[in-house]
This record gives C-alpha cells, sequence and structure tokens, in this order.
C-alpha cells in the first residue's frame, strides 16, 4: 500500500546505490542484501531510495524490488550532505541530522527498526545472536565482520564483473568461509547438546536405534537449529542422559558442526552471505562446476539456508530465485578437509600469526639503536599551556560531570578538552567543518559545536548507544551546527578541514591521520592503546623511512608495547620510559604525515597528570604554510 506524503515525512530514508553494467541498471550485492533483509522482516518503516546519476533507476529493477516498498528515485547530486559524505547504504534519520553508513550498521538498524515496530518478532530477534553482538563489532577490529561486510561482497562483485579469469582459483574470502563453516561450533550452553550428541553415537554403535547414522547435516546439530526457527522440529530428547554419558569430560565430548554461518543458529551473517553466495554459485555451476567440489561445507549452508522460513519468500520478492541453483549436494564429499584448499590457507594463518607472540625483553636496546642513529623522542613546547574553557559559564550539558563519571575524572576529562579545544581553536576559521572522530558520547565535538558557532561539527562513532546520548546532550542545547554518523572510520569519505579525535586507540589513530592526509586537513589527535598497534591490511610498521631503515617491524612493536606503561602507580623510572617510547612511536607517525607535505608537532598535554596518554599530535596541511597559516586564536568565543 503506497504511503501519504504525510506518512513519509516521519520515515527514515534509506538510501541503497545502483550502478551500471553495459548501460543497464543493477543493484550491487550491498543494495541487494539490504532490500533481502527488508523482504524477509516485512520491514515497511523506510522510505527506500536508489541512488544514482542517471532517471528513474527503478523501473527497469522492479523486479528486483519487493512490492511492499516504497521505493523512489533520487539523483546522486540530490544527497542530503550527511549522506553524501559517506559510502552507501546509509539511512538518514527523521530529524535530518543523524545518519548510519555502512552495511552491517545499516542491517542491524533495519533489525532494531522492525522490533521496535513489532516487540513480538522473536525470529527478527534472534538475527542478532545470542548476545545481540552479530555483526556489532567494527571491520577495523572484526575479521570476522570485515570477511561478511567487505571481503566477500567485494570478491564475488568482482568476480561477476570480470569472470573469466577468476574460475581457476577460487577468491581467498570464499575459502575463508569454507575453513570457517568445517570448525567445531561453540554456543551458549553446548554442554548439554554435545552430550545428547555423545548418547546418539553410542547408540548407534550399540545398534539400539533402528536405521543408519544420520549424516552430520540431518543430525543433531540441524535439529537443534530447527527447533530454535520453530520449523517441524523432531523435539530433543527430554530424558536426562544416562550416568556414564554425564561422567564424560567436557574436553572428551564430540563437536558441534555447523549448520549455519555463526554455528548453529540462522542469523543477520547467513542473511549478509545468502545473496553473495547466491550469485557466486550460480556464476561456478554454469561456467566451472568442477569447482564446486572444493566447496562442500559451503554448499551444505546453502541448502540448510534455504530451509529457514521466509527465505525463499524473501529471495523471490529481490528476483533471487534460490530454486534455479540446484546444487549436486548428494555427490558433496564428507566433512573431512585434508585435502580442501582452506586447509592451505589455515596454514598461511598460522604462519602469520607467528609475528604475534608476545615479545621478550625490554625496550632499551632499541632506544639505544635509534639513539645511536640520532633518532630521540623531542616533544614541540606547549603553546597555550594555561588555557583553560570557561567551565562555570557553561552549561551543564557540555560539563563532563553532567555524566556518570567520577569527579577525579571528570577533572581529568576537562583538562584534555582544554588542550584539544585550545589546538582546534588555534586552526579553525569560521565556515570550517570539523570532524570529531571516534567521537564516543562526543565530549570534543559537542564543546567545540558550541564554542564555534560558525564552523560546522561532524560527529563520528560507531557505537549507536553512544551516539543516541551525544544527540540528546545536543538536543538539550540546542545546537544546530553539528551532525552524527554512526559509521566505521571508511565509511566516512565526506570533505573537512580539521580532523580531532581523543584518544584514538591503536591504529585508530592512524586511522584518523590517512583520512585527514586524503581530505587536504589539519589534524589535532591524542593517540592511546599504543599496545594495539599492529601491521594491518592499510598499515605496516614502522611507517616512516627512517624508523624502517633503523627498526624492524618487532622492534617497533616493543616500543608500542612499552608506550602504554605509563600508568600512576608505575614507578617514575619506568613511566619516563613509557613516555619516550609514546614519543618515539608518534615520530614516527608524524615523519610519515610529514611526507605529504605536513608540519606536524608532537607535544604533552597541560597539565601531565591530565592522562597517561597525554601526547598530541598536531598537523598543519601544506595549504597552511607560510602566510596563509590560520592567526592563533588563544581564546575560543562562547555561544550565547
Amino acid at each position: 500500500m503506497r504511503q501519504t506524503e504525510e506518512e513519509k515525512k516521519y520515515q527514515p530514508a534509506l538510501f541503497l546505490e545502483v550502478n551500471f553494467q553495459n548501460e543497464e541498471s543493477r543493484l550491487p550485492l550491498h543494495s541487494t542484501i539490504a532490500l533481502f533483509l527488508l523482504s524477509y522482516c516485512e520491514c515497511k518503516s523506510f522510505q527506500v531510495f536508489l541512488v544514482s546519476n542517471k532517471p528513474k533507476s527503478s523501473e527497469s529493477l522492479r523486479s528486483h524490488l519487493p512490492a511492499s516498498l516504497n521505493v523512489s528515485d533520487v539523483h546522486l547530486d540530490d544527497l542530503p550532505q550527511l549522506v553524501k559524505s559517506c559510502r552507501l547504504p546509509a539511512v538518514l534519520d527523521e530529524t535530518g541530522r543523524h545518519c548510519r553508513a555502512g552495511l552491517a550498521v545499516v542491517l542491524r538498524h533495519i533489525i532494531n527498526k522492525t522490533i521496535e515496530a513489532d516487540p513480538s518478532r522473536k525470529g527478527v530477534v534472534a538475527l542478532l545472536g545470542f548476545k545481540k553482538t552479530c555483526l556489532k563489532a567494527c571491520a577495523e577490529v572484526s575479521k570476522w565482520t570485515r570477511l561478511c561486510e567487505i571481503g566477500i561482497p567485494s570478491a564475488v562483485e568482482e568476480h561477476l564483473q570480470n569472470p573469466t579469469n577468476q574460475y581457476q582459483q577460487l577468491p581467498l574470502s570464499i575459502l575463508t568461509l569454507e575453513r570457517r563453516l568445517a570448525e567445531p561450533v561453540r554456543v551458549h550452553n553446548d554442554d548439554k547438546i554435545r552430550r545428547q550428541k555423545l548418547q546418539e553415537q553410542r547408540q548407534s554403535e550399540k545398534g539400539e536405534t533402528s536405521g543408519q547414522l544420520p549424516q552430520a547435516c540431518d543430525g543433531l546439530e540441524l535439529r537443534a537449529a530447527l527447533a530454535k526457527l520453530s520449523v517441524g522440529s523432531v523435539p530433543a530428547a527430554t530424558t536426562r542422559e544416562n550416568s556414564e554419558i554425564r561422567k564424560v569430560k567436557t574436553t572428551d565430548l564430540p563437536p558441534l558442526e555447523h549448520v549455519f554461518a555463526e554455528g548453529l543458529y540462522f542469523t543477520l551473517t547467513d542473511v549478509v552471505l545468502l545473496p553473495c553466495i547466491y550469485q557466486y554459485l550460480c556464476s561456478l555451476q554454469a561456467h566451472a562446476a568442477s569447482s564446486l567440489q572444493q566447496l562442500p561445507h559451503l554448499l551444505r549452508w546453502y541448502s540448510r539456508v534455504q530451509e529457514v522460513p521466509g527465505v525463499l519468500r524473501a529471495a523471490e520478492a529481490c528476483g533471487i530465485y534460490l530454486s534455479t541453483a540446484q546444487l549436486p549436494t548428494s555427490s558433496l564429499p564428507g566433512p573431512s578437509t585434508d585435502d580442501n584448499p582452506a586447509s592451505l590457507l589455515l596454514q598461511e594463518e598460522g604462519r602469520e600469526m607467528t609475528t604475534e607472540l608476545p615479545f621478550v625483553g625490554g625496550p632499551r636496546p632499541t632506544m639505544t639503536k635509534l639513539k645511536e642513529n640520532g633518532i630521540d623522542a623531542v616533544f614541540s613546547p606547549h603553546p597555550c599551556p594555561a588555557w583553560t574553557l570557561p567551565w562555570d559559564s557553561l552549561p551543564e550539558a557540555i560539563n563532563p560531570t553532567e555524566g556518570k563519571m567520577s569527579n577525579i575524572r571528570a577533572v581529568r576529562k576537562m583538562q584534555q578538552l582544554n588542550n584539544l579545544v585550545a589546538m582546534v581553536t588555534e586552526l579553525a576559521r569560521p565556515g570550517c567543518t570539523i570532524v570529531d572522530f571516534c567521537s564516543g558520547t562526543g565530549h570534543v565535538g559537542i564543546v567545540l559545536a558550541y564554542t564555534l558557532p560558525d564552523c560546522q561539527v561532524i560527529l563520528i562513532e560507531n557505537k549507536e548507544e553512544s551516539l543516541v546520548r551525544a544527540q540528546s546532550r545536543c538536543a538539550e542545547l540546542g545546537l544546530k551546527n553539528i551532525g552524527f554518523i554512526q559509521a566505521n572510520l571508511d565509511y566516512f569519505t565526506g570533505p573537512f578541514h580539521i580532523g580531532v579525535a581523543l584518544h584514538a586507540c591503536g591504529i585508530a589513530t592512524d586511522m584518523v591521520m590517512e583520512h585527514c592526509i586524503q581530505a587536504g586537513a589539519a589534524f589535532v589527535i591524542s593517540p592511546c592503546c599504543y599496545g594495539f598497534i599492529q601491521n594491518a591490511v592499510k598499515f605496516t610498521f614502522p611507517k616512516s623511512k627512517r624508523f624502517q631503515e633503523t627498526l624492524t617491524y618487532k622492534e617497533h612493536m616493543i616500543l608500542c608495547r612499552f608506550a602504554d606503561q605509563t600508568a600512576v602507580q608505575l614507578p617514575p623510572d619506568r613511566r619516563l620510559i613509557g613516555k619516550q617510547c609514546m614519543g618515539l612511536v608518534d615520530l614516527d607517525r608524524s615523519w610519515a604525515a610529514e611526507t605529504h607535505g605536513y608540519s606536524v608537532r608532537v607535544m604533552t598535554m597541560e597539565p601531565e597528570s591530565c592522562s597517561p596518554k597525554n601526547n598530541m599530535l598536531v598537523g598543519r596541511p601544506p595549504r597552511m604554510s607560510g602566510q596563509e597559516a590560520i592567526a592563533t586564536q588563544l581564546v575560543a568565543p562562547v555561544h550565547n
């Protein structure tokens, strides 16, 4: 049923990308997945917009759009500014100031809105998993989220666009999933299920049951999964296991095998994977059917997902006809993975993990080696050590004491904010866009929006609860120059002038610096959690040429490990070494930024006692050098 204009006004807007191949409009996998979830959940809480640079894209895609949805076209140039600053898919809330971007974030929001509209939808609640954390961890820190949200969709898209050269070797991400499905399952309270499985196995061995032992995919695991879904399942045995079974140690119980992607139960992960694997398997079946023999566990999973109530209906509504991709499951090999190519991947990952073993020894030899090569930690003087915000005259919603933190912690937080706000104020001019990365509940960004009313501030944070709280604080203050984006850092692509981050953990500091450098923006960053720094997809350490010529990766990690030893309860000499290690790690970062023409200062916040992690990196891009530099302004204007 079509909605009235009045009803549309109060709906969040879901923006999905449309692209073109041979002049034909098509939905990329991320858009198809979002539509599939909307159809599966029977969710009508969103006004859906198809985004492209050509008119009337939806007309040619009608067969891929669930009839129950209200779908409109929007030109790329006409997107709201917050949405335009993000990669799609994205959702803009009713206020137009809170944007959620990225596949996992958007899908979780669709589920939450469905439950909000009808709390009785237990099957939809179950999609979020036992602790409601399915795909909640951002892709930067979770290999599993990165595989499902980015790795597999990207690999399948690439395969579909250039299929001819990709049949000989299966994509690494597909092999990773195959290997994951071959691993034993660990689920909450699995001890009871595993004892039931052992009892059934022993009964079968003794000939106490009729018929043959069922295959793994038709056994206890599947019955438990279907029981969770309430699908014509065979009830689990209610009788207690015999004493012989009860005495078996947990470590000696048989493992459980995968039914769905995350274990026994159907979750959001399966929703993400199904459109991807459907298209990939159809392509293999048509052009390289022999390759299917390398994916026995994936084929078994694909078959079982189709038995979930609502999946076939939702798929057909999106133009996905699963029955057209019949697979030769009867000839599938058994669960052994000895000859599976995915086992090679496991061996390779095992070799990679050897670089992450705990370090032995202290930092002194590494520090000495750097000093012998003319490298030592140097801290620039603080330009305004006594500067402070007028806390007594600021509204309560801005003051950290308004939250649940202790008085001592609140005072330290105010001191940290003094430092960052002073540095941003030095860089800012009217009309600037300031991005508070990893914003949390918005301590930094809200102060900046209030004290710099002529600037636009954007808060970026992956945790929804934190941004909702920040939005509430801003509503109390009546701030109009602030926007909110719930997304991983990689999903923000908009222009800005200054990036700021307070205690960006591990490589989050490096990601913020990279965003700023790509945008040609200044940055004010307080790093944190140096011990979490490690080589990642985008970064390798050391970062600068001089450090690379002097230190190995392991030696640099020693510096990072000891940079975290600055807690107040440690002996003074140990804290001093920790501070020097912090300085060296950040010196490497600053030199890497300077290769892009930046002028970077590494300084210490005032007072030093405001935080054990009291370093601050302040970088100016090339366009701010010389006569073009923004004049220092040590007193921020206060918004009345």
